[in-house]
């Protein structure tokens, strides 16, 4: 038989690529959206055509999934931090470190949880960094669109082996796949050079994505006195950098290493100048925001007002509840609002 044709209308329709349409409707057959429009139209339309049609109202919004564009859905189970405020991001980094420590996580069954609660959310995509190999199946498991990021931390150049190199292509391929495979190096502070610069290329080649959480702590700011030369110095690290008093940035220290381009977007953007913001948009790289896990962990806001302002390509992501209330992006957009006013 062929599929059934659905008119599923609301009080308001939300189209995102147009204009808001009150007492609007959708109509689909199949996995095939047929019309979008005032809700009179749309009727009229199909029974022009002769195409029977069931009708389902929603009291409400009806909009596109939504993308949660930074989430790690294996910590739903931690929700236990998130439960105060820290003071920073080594304070809650120490906290976080103890409860995953701790053992006996079922990282399949908590990914699975957080994938069920992104749908009841609305959410029906998702850039989900994984860490533990057994939630690498949360989205595909889910019926969700995105990419699953395989992340890679701690690597010291001395780490960044054949082996390790060969580890990184064998996780990727273990992603389960739709929707999406890709990588996630940790963070410009919790990788070395080595790493940062060969990880880029290793997924470019396999032709996927890269996602990287970039200016989220305070130390990644720049700072005055940077060095113009600093490349030269061959420092093994952003740490290392740190450490001589070298004020580059996080941003312009992987931009240097070839980590950002359009097929890379960053979680977090919060310390970041003019000039970084510049660099992110120069080279296509979105910014993922994810206010209130920076609230909780005791960070400042990002700077939202300046992102507006200046055309920066921006998402919203909701981080994992080890630092946020909810995997609710709406929640997150409802604080970016308010501080963007604030900002002016």
């Amino acid at each position: 038989m062929p599929p059934e044709t659905v008119l599923y209308s609301a009080n308001l329709v939300l189209p995102v690529v147009g204009p808001r349409i009150a007492d609007g409707a959708v109509a689909v057959r199949g996995e095939k959206i047929l019309h979008v429009g005032d809700r009179r139209w749309v009727r009229q339309a199909l029974e022009e055509r002769g195409t029977a049609y069931r009708e389902e109202h929603f009291d409400g919004v009806l909009a596109p999934g939504l993308v949660n564009a930074h989430t790690h859905l294996q910590y739903t189970h931690m929700g236990e931090l998130a439960g105060r405020h820290y003071t920073g991001f080594d304070d809650w980094g120490d906290a976080f470190d103890v409860v995953y420590d701790r053992g006996g996580h079922d990282w399949a069954a908590a990914a699975a949880e957080g994938a069920a609660a992104s749908l009841a959310a609305g959410v029906t995509a998702a850039a989900d960094v994984v860490t533990d190999e057994s939630a690498l199946s949360a989205l595909h498991d889910a019926g969700m669109h995105g990419i699953a990021y395989w992340e890679v931390y701690g690597k010291s150049n001395a780490d960044w082996t054949d082996e390790a190199r060969a580890d990184v292509l064998e996780q990727i391929r273990r992603i389960p796949t739709p929707p999406g495979a890709g990588v996630s190096p940790h963070a410009p502070y919790s990788l070395e050079v080595q790493p940062l610069l060969e990880i880029p290329d290793l997924v470019r080649e396999q032709g996927l994505r890269l996602h990287i959480h970039l200016a989220e702590a305070h130390m990644e700011r720049g700072l005055r006195g940077s060095h113009e030369t600093w490349p030269e110095l061959g420092a093994d690290s952003f740490r290392a950098l740190r450490s001589r008093g070298i004020g580059v940035s996080s941003t312009q220290f992987v931009d240097h290493l070839g980590v950002l381009g359009p097929d890379c977007h960053i979680a977090h953007g919060v310390y970041v100048s003019a000039d970084d913001r510049a660099l992110l948009r120069a080279r296509g790289t979105s910014v993922a925001l994810c206010p209130r896990s920076n609230e909780i962990i005791g960070l400042d806001m990002p700077p939202i007002a300046d992102y507006l302002r200046e055309g920066s390509p921006i998402s919203v992501g909701t981080d994992s509840l080890s630092s946020s209330p909810s995997l609710d992006p709406l929640a997150d957009v409802a604080l970016l609002y308010r501080v963007a006013r604030e900002q002016g």
